[in-house]
C-alpha cells in the first residue's frame, strides 16, 4: 500500500458516541494521522484552542454547542481550516446549512469507511491547493472589492467582510478562468471536490451570497454573471 502522502496530520474528531469514535480513532490513526478526539462541543473548542490541527471531523448534535456553532467559531479563529461534518441527520437544509457555516465537505451515518478516507485526503490536497494558489496573488481587487485570499478577509466599498473557505475557493476558481464558462458540476467536483448529485442550488446560493458581497447591484451583476442553461463566468480586468 503506498504511504499516505498525508502521514502525520492531526485530525480533530468531535464526536459523542463513543463506539463510533474509538473505532474511527483507530482506523483514522492505522492510516498515519495523529487523532485527537472530543466528547462534546465545549470540550472539542478547548481541545481547538490548545492544539494546532490539520483537518476536523464534526458531528452535528453534541452536547453543549451543536456541530454548526463549533463550525461558525473554528472559522473566526481558522477561516482556512478544513471541516468535514459526519452526522446521522440527512436533509438537505442540514447540508446546505453546514456548508454555509463554514464547513467542507458533509457525509451522513452510516458511512462506508474507504469514502471517508478519501474525502479526509481530498480535503488535506484542497488545503494545500489553496494555500499554494493564495501565495501566487494573494491579493486581488476588482471594482471598488479588495479580496485577501490570504486570512479571506475583503473590503467590498464601505462594507468589510470574512469569506468562508468555500466562498473564497469558489471566487478564487472563477477569477482564475476569468472570461471562461464554469459549470455547476465543474464547482462541485473540482473546487470543493464533492458530489455532482448534491442539489445545484447549493452553488446557486453561495452565487448570490458572492454578489451580496461584491457587486453593486446583485440583481444585475457585472462581476459574477449567470451564463443560460451552462453555468458561471468572471468578467473584470483584475488587478
Amino acid at each position: 500500500m503506498d504511504k499516505n502522502p498525508y502521514f502525520g496530520s492531526k485530525i480533530l474528531l468531535i464526536e459523542d458516541e463513543e463506539t463510533l469514535a474509538v473505532g474511527l480513532e483507530f482506523n483514522l490513526t492505522t492510516e498515519g494521522y495523529t487523532v485527537i478526539w472530543a466528547k462534546d462541543g465545549k470540550e472539542a473548542l478547548l481541545f481547538f484552542e490548545a492544539n494546532a490541527v490539520d483537518l476536523i471531523i464534526l458531528d452535528i448534535m453534541l452536547p453543549y454547542y451543536n456541530g454548526f456553532e463549533i463550525a461558525q467559531a473554528v472559522r473566526l479563529k481558522s477561516p482556512q481550516m478544513p471541516i468535514l461534518i459526519l452526522t446521522a441527520r440527512t436533509s438537505v437544509e442540514d447540508k446546505v446549512r453546514g456548508l454555509e457555516v463554514g464547513a467542507d465537505d458533509f457525509m451522513t451515518k452510516p458511512f462506508h469507511l474507504e469514502e471517508l478516507l478519501l474525502r479526509i485526503k481530498g480535503m488535506l490536497k484542497r488545503k494545500m491547493w489553496y494555500k499554494s494558489s493564495s501565495e501566487i496573488q494573494p491579493l486581488v481587487i476588482f471594482g471598488e472589492n479588495k479580496v485577501d485570499f490570504e486570512n479571506l478577509t475583503c473590503d467590498c466599498g464601505l462594507k468589510k467582510i470574512v469569506l468562508t473557505q468555500r466562498e473564497a475557493m469558489l471566487l478564487k476558481y472563477l477569477i482564475e478562468r476569468k472570461g471562461k464558462i464554469v459549470s455547476r458540476k465543474e464547482i462541485l467536483e473540482n473546487v470543493w471536490q464533492i458530489s455532482s448529485d448534491i442539489e445545484t442550488r447549493t452553488v446557486d446560493n453561495f452565487i448570490s451570497r458572492l454578489r451580496k458581497y461584491f457587486e453593486p447591484d446583485p440583481n444585475n451583476p457585472k462581476f459574477i454573471l449567470s451564463i443560460r442553461s451552462s453555468g458561471y463566468s468572471f468578467a473584470d480586468a483584475v488587478n
